[in-house]
């Protein structure tokens, strides 16, 4: 009853009328595989030979140092001449065609994958190349962002009998990460020209494991930070990370690092998380990036709450991490989100989330655990998906997709029998896989981020217009075909989407002339929105459905 009240008394007007809301232009150019960086590769390297170990690394950095190209040996994982071997980091860059703007704000997607390459993670996603990431890069051009898609190094062992060897591994892995991200902020800091991007705006976009990357980058600003007690190896009393192997915090120094200062800082706008967890609330400080989270509330990878990080195949522990129904409140009342929290969002989207704050719903846990109530946490997006039957088969990524004929997703995960594909294994989980279900839940999830992501940057400033002013919609409630005509010879039409009451969009196509005659007749009755973009920008009305 409370979530329908909302709806009715939405606003059926005004709405931001702006490039980065919306898709204003209508293609993008791709510049893929563009080398960001070249460090140790931690997934192929052999360390147990010291004496082998300093050699190569000396040679590296000699190399480095003069100019000199790395020789091939090093890239080669079979080539027995050298145990530390190296890997190419590479970005695909998205941008929109025909665009005059040179100070565009920049967003760097960083993919799932749980830090072990596809196939090797269990799943057929985990790469700069995934589907959604692909669409969602595609999707951020159009609406007049510059976008990469990053590639950042992975490996450690998820099958270690020890627990603290896991807890070191992964948390080295997620460390070794960042600063592959703050090597690429600063090498696009320096190169910013290049891509047109302004350096002042730039927002992290973290999937899955990506989004513990970006949370982690815009949190771990302290070295104290990586020595709370979880972090800390019981054999030696000492952090599982070494800063004189891997480097300080901004990724410099190290004996197996290889990025060096150019003068660049790494500070970011914003962090945008969808489907990650915080390392540790500890972290979480004033005057960290702005955040925004998209979480399934029944995630069984990254907590919703407080939780612990498991391994799928055996369910052996990791570590404990805070998911966004904690950080997202946190954020909120330590001030770091007050650039956009104030401000009035009536969309549906929005709606539709603020319905689900403060609802207690069945979680993926035995009782006393069994169930779970969302915040009211303004910037927070709980997605919900059925409650699966077994703890793994609960969706946390709906907005992921794959080929199922493609060459990993017909390989065998399980040799059975009967046997089991990761094919199959994927939509154990994501049983409505499809580009249009994910797509569906990538425009949910961009007009839930843009609207505050614009206030965040100052991207404020393109005019508004009135919809009822300037367009007459008609028959409302109408049960086969809504008519919209325009009353402002200034306006010009070009596309319209129809979403329903949770966000979702159900209808799109293209608009042209003073009249338009839009089909219903494949909606089921029920409150909708339609939403108009013209010359002028975009605009939104609610309309029913008989």
């Amino acid at each position: 009853m409370k979530k329908t009240l909302l709806l009715l008394l939405a606003f059926s007007g005004v709405a931001s009328a702006q490039r980065y809301t919306t898709e204003v232009f209508s293609q993008v150019t791709v510049t893929p595989d563009q080398r960001y960086a070249t460090n140790i590769d931690f997934l192929t390297s052999d360390f147990s030979d010291q004496t082998q170990v300093v050699a190569d690394v000396t040679a590296l950095k000699t190399a480095l140092a003069t100019g000199q190209p790395i020789p091939a040996a090093f890239y080669n994982p079979a080539d027995p001449s050298t145990d530390v071997k190296v890997t190419d980091l590479n970005a695909d860059v998205y941008m929109p065609v025909g665009d005059t703007v040179t100070d565009r704000p920049l967003a760097i997607y960083i993919h799932t994958g749980n830090f072990l390459p596809p196939g090797l993670n269990g799943s057929i996603n985990g790469s700069r190349k995934d589907s959604a990431a692909i669409v969602m890069c595609e999707k951020l051009a159009k609406r007049g962002f510059v976008a990469f898609s990053v590639d950042y190094r992975l490996g450690w062992n998820p099958l270690d009998p020890n627990q603290f060897v896991r807890r070191a591994q992964l948390l080295n892995a997620v460390y070794r990460s960042i600063h592959d991200i703050k090597e690429l902020v600063r090498i696009t800091k320096y190169n910013a020209s290049v891509f047109g991007i302004d350096t002042n705006r730039i927002v992290l976009f973290g999937e899955g494991s990506g989004g513990y990357v970006a949370l982690a980058y815009a949190t771990l600003d302290k070295w104290a930070e990586v020595e709370i007690a979880k972090f800390i190896n019981p054999a030696t009393s000492q952090s599982f990370v070494d800063s004189n192997l891997v480097g300080n915090l901004e990724g410099l120094g190290g004996n197996l690092n290889l990025y060096r200062d150019n003068g660049y800082s790494t500070d970011v706008s914003m962090c945008v998380n969808m489907g990650g967890a915080l390392a540790d609330i500890s972290w979480l400080e004033a005057g960290d990036p702005s955040m925004i989270s998209i979480q399934c509330v029944r995630d069984p990878f990254a907590p919703f709450g407080n939780g612990t990080v498991v391994v799928p195949t055996t369910q052996d522990d990791v570590v404990d991490v805070s998911g966004a129904n904690i950080f997202q409140l946190k954020a909120n009342s330590l001030g770091n989100n007050n650039a956009w929290i104030n401000n009035t969002y009536n969309d549906p989207i929005t709606l539709a989330a603020r319905a689900r704050y403060g609802v207690t719903y069945p979680y993926i846990f035995p009782a006393p655990f069994d169930t779970i109530t969302v915040a009211n946490a303004e910037g927070l997006y709980p997605v919900i998906r059925p409650l699966a039957g077994s703890l793994f088969n609960n969706n946390g990524s709906p907005w992921q997709w794959w080929d199922p004929n493609g060459p990993i997703a017909s390989d065998t995960l399980i040799a059975g029998p009967p046997v089991i594909t990761y094919h199959m294994a994927g939509l154990a989980s994501n049983p409505n896989m499809s580009p249009a279900f994910g797509r569906a839940y990538q425009d949910t999830i961009l007009g839930y981020v843009t609207p505050r992501l614009i206030y965040q940057m100052n991207l404020i400033g393109t005019e508004e217009f009135n919809f009822n002013k300037s367009i007459s919609m008609y028959p409302n409630p109408a049960q086969h075909t809504l008519s919209l005509e325009l009353m402002d010879a200034d306006l010009d039409l070009s596309s319209y989407e129809i979403m329903d009451n949770t966000g979702r969009m159900v209808s799109a196509g293209s608009l042209e002339g003073m009249k338009n005659d839009i089909s219903i007749e494949s909606l089921k009755p029920g409150v909708y929105f339609i939403s108009v973009q013209t010359n002028r920008g975009s605009a939104t009305s609610r309309f029913i459905k008989q």
